[in-house]
């Protein structure tokens, strides 16, 4: 790092992120690739997409998170009849008793918090999706056209079922590309599932403590933003995206298989993405290999499969296998 106190953030750092996974631990039992990614994105200022079936804690370890990170948590639980209002607030008309003067005034909605739940987040119509879209993109929500800012740390965790899609919206690309990740929750080992059954049958639920303050988090997403980068390292993430795209010279099986490769955010957040993970590992300065452990994450979300993938039975993550192998 450039400076003394910035080596001394690091450490910092490495400690407060030991500390949260000790924490989490008494609550969550593995997970520990989910986590880590969840607090890249939130050093990145970043939002997360995180997919899996019904019971995988999705949402207990969410807030699990909120509550060590010491941040005001709120749970949206999206709905086809959620109105865009219910999530950015609405404007009630109140009258004051001393004078009898009738005015409007603004009732903040669950998107005035630190880490956001949206939970099922595909269910609900385009018009409200879009008005989580301006939250996720510009921090602030409009209402009766006045804008109110909202807090940071700033961070959206939605949430998706992927085998119950009777009666959802798919999210567009435009709004998919907000999401700095999208992470794959998988089934526990039975190792793991053992300790789950355990740890839940057999009394009360564990209390967690703050590990980090909210001025400390957002320190490290400044700290994120100064990590230096070789030039060869950018270049490899610049590549990288770039191979995705079926119209750039790309490799045959990507224009076999791809109909839509991944826009320049995805460069950017691969670097983002890169030295958080250096720093959490307390190096000073991001590699190859930390890019190349982003790319999952990073562009699964943003390429799109072509029929030729579907009929040859590949889907997005075997693509990017294929050309992380081809490229590393």
């Amino acid at each position: 790092m450039a400076t003394k106190d910035d080596i001394k953030l690091v450490e910092q750092l490495r400690e407060s992120r030991d500390a949260i996974s000790a924490e989490l631990g008494k609550r969550i039992i593995g997970q520990h690739e989910i986590i880590e990614h969840i607090l890249i994105t939130l050093f990145c200022q970043g939002h997360a997409l995180i997919i899996g079936v019904p019971g995988l804690a999705k949402t207990l370890l969410i807030k699990s998170v909120s509550e060590i990170l010491d941040l005001k948590f709120s749970r949206i639980q999206f709905t086809p009849d959620l109105m865009p209002s219910d999530i950015t607030g609405t404007e009630i008309l109140e009258e004051d008793h001393a004078t009898g003067k009738r005015e409007f005034k603004f009732f903040q909605g669950p998107l005035f918090a630190n880490i956001i739940l949206a939970d099922e987040i595909n269910r609900t119509p385009p018009k409200t999706q879009a008005a989580l879209l301006e939250a996720m993109q510009e921090h602030k929500v409009t209402a009766a056209g006045v804008s109110y800012t909202l807090d940071e740390p700033f961070l959206v965790l939605g949430t998706q079922n992927p085998i119950e899609q009777e009666g959802t919206y798919p999210l567009p690309e435009a709004q998919l590309d907000r999401f700095m990740f999208s992470l794959n929750i998988t089934y526990p080992s039975r190792k793991d599932e053992i300790e789950i059954v355990k740890s839940t049958t057999s009394g009360p639920d564990k209390s967690l403590k703050s590990t980090i303050t909210k001025d400390d988090i957002l320190t490290f997403q400044s700290l994120v933003r100064r990590v230096p980068v070789a030039d060869n390292v950018v270049e490899f993430a610049v590549d990288l995206a770039a191979k995705t795209r079926p119209e750039d010279g790309a490799p045959q099986f990507i224009s076999d298989w791809l109909e839509w490769g991944a826009g320049p955010r995805a460069s950017q957040y691969l670097i983002l993405g890169a030295k958080a993970k250096a720093i959490l590992d307390e190096r000073p300065t991001p590699d190859i290999s930390d890019v190349i452990a982003m790319a999952k994450p990073v562009l699964r979300h943003r390429i799109i499969t072509s029929f030729n993938a579907e009929a040859d039975g590949v889907n997005a993550d075997q693509v990017l296998d294929q050309l992380i192998q081809k490229s590393a």
